[in-house]
């Protein structure tokens, strides 16, 4: 499956973005996936995850109440709504998707990672 991520750009504290992660080659519509991100210098980090019924959802303590993840069943795609951003959400935002049944899944855990959005939040 090859994944691609969308959305990014270029953000003053306190608004929003709506990242979009495409799938083609193979459906998403039953794997997990979860979206990651890379600061400059920094290493990858989990930032929310659903489940492919969309039943579940995962966050990480520092997006929790601001971001919000969410399937497009339509469009066989993962939305990351983000709210309220701020200038240490900056960072390149890549979508993966999980072939296993580990829930919400370590980073290597999943299979298959989009080429990443940059999200640039100014203060």
């Amino acid at each position: 499956v090859q994944l691609q991520a969308s959305g990014g750009g270029l953000v003053q504290a306190g608004g929003s973005l709506r990242l979009s992660c495409a799938a083609s080659g193979r459906t998403i519509s039953s794997l997990d996936m979860g979206w990651f991100r890379q600061a400059p210098g920094k290493e990858r980090v989990f930032v929310a995850a659903i489940t492919g019924n969309g039943r579940l959802t995962a966050y990480a303590d520092s997006v929790k109440g601001r971001f919000t993840i969410s399937r497009d069943s339509a469009k066989d795609a993962v939305l990351l709504q983000m709210n309220s951003l701020k200038p240490e959400d900056t960072a390149v935002y890549l979508c993966a998707a999980n072939v296993g049944t580990s829930w919400p899944g370590k980073i290597s855990d999943y299979d298959y990672w989009g080429q990443g959005t940059l999200v640039t939040v100014s203060s």
